[in-house]
């Protein structure tokens, strides 16, 4: 079954999903965030729609290993995921954290290289990471 990691932020969430193998990452959507109800919602909608048997969520822990402002939020919204599965009966579906320290870096990194403009940076920079955070998981596994 597929994986699908999240690159949570403010604004948007960066999503990619793993082939049917778990071997590799692939970046699918930048969501703009409307409401962690909503955001949620649509999150499993991909979930459901890329038949995903794992949820791998970017954990912002800052440098130094201490929980930010940021690390409450994306906290926030991996309990409101499960909230929602269990009231949607989605089981089975394992959400799992990933360190995501320095990911934006190594995902600005790849569009330099690619030769991207800073407009469509700024366009793909989320999906970009989400798909570092995903590829790290899985060559975890």
């Amino acid at each position: 079954m597929r994986k699908i990691g999240l690159d949570v932020g403010d604004k948007t969430i960066g999503i990619a999903v793993s082939d049917p193998l778990g071997v590799t990452a692939q970046g699918i959507t930048t969501l703009e965030r409307v409401g962690i109800r909503k955001d949620a919602g649509k999150v499993l909608d991909l979930v459901r729609e890329y038949d995903c048997d794992t949820i791998v969520v970017g954990l912002p822990i800052s440098m130094n290993g201490d929980d930010s402002e940021q690390t409450r939020k994306v906290r926030d919204f991996r309990q409101m995921l499960e909230n929602k599965m269990r009231s949607t009966a989605m089981k089975g579906i394992d959400v799992v954290w990933q360190d995501e320290r320095l990911t934006t870096v190594q995902a600005e990194r790849v569009l330099i290289e690619a030769d991207l403009s800073r407009r469509k940076r700024k366009q793909v920079i989320d999906k970009q990471a989400a798909v570092i955070i995903l590829q790290t998981y899985l060559d975890s596994l």
